[in-house]
């Protein structure tokens, strides 16, 4: 199974059958149709593309509706395009369309989206340092203190935990587990929190 595009909602809380309540963040999962089957033999390499949403006709470049037209027979060309490997065994059509059907409830999947962008941070903040001393007017309460010693290497060491742009990282969280499956709205409720702010675009794969 290729996977799924999604868009993330929003969290919320759902209740098990034992009435414990269950964080979950909710992801509007597909429809996704099928726009291109590359093979080994034509491609070099195994995969399927498929697509989320429709972009407008004139946001679209003529390469996009094109590519979506030859392949997959589509009006208009998809907000957004992916490939997953091809899965040995599993054939799929251009034009075939794919739903959140394909994944049921109690089931482990990866979740992958971009962190939200926190900006220039300090290190305090983006690497959990304590600080120094707040009282008394501190000068230096949230400095990252020395860069190391002075004669030798003479240098900042390599990965030294410094002061940076933080978030707006591509991230994966695995082994979450879907709670609730809505075919009718094409919703998956899943386990716990992924990366990512609402509305942003996420892959869901087993």
């Amino acid at each position: 199974m290729p996977g799924l595009i999604g868009r993330k909602v929003g969290m919320t809380r759902v209740f098990d059958e034992e009435g414990r309540a269950v964080p979950v963040t909710v992801l509007e999962a597909g429809p996704c149709p099928v726009v291109q089957v590359k093979s080994l033999a034509r491609d070099g390499y195994a995969a399927v593309q498929i697509g989320y949403g429709a972009r407008k006709h004139k946001r679209s470049s003529r390469a996009e509706l094109g590519h979506a037209k030859k392949h997959a027979d589509l009006d208009a060309a998809p907000r957004l395009l992916r490939e997953f490997r091809a899965v040995e065994g599993e054939e799929y059509e251009p034009g075939q369309e794919l739903t959140v059907d394909l994944f049921s409830a109690g089931e482990r999947v990866r979740v992958t989206g971009v962190t939200k962008g926190r900006g220039f941070q300090g290190v305090v903040k983006r690497h959990g340092f304590a600080g120094r001393p707040a009282s008394h007017g501190h000068p230096m309460a949230r400095t990252p203190g020395s860069m190391g010693p002075g004669t030798d290497p003479s240098r900042v060491i390599k990965g030294k935990k410094l002061p940076g742009r933080m978030g707006g990282k591509r991230r994966t969280i695995r082994n979450l587990e879907i709670v609730r499956v809505d075919s009718d709205r094409n919703l998956l409720f899943v386990m716990g929190g992924i990366p990512g702010s609402r509305n942003s675009f996420v892959l869901v794969r087993r």
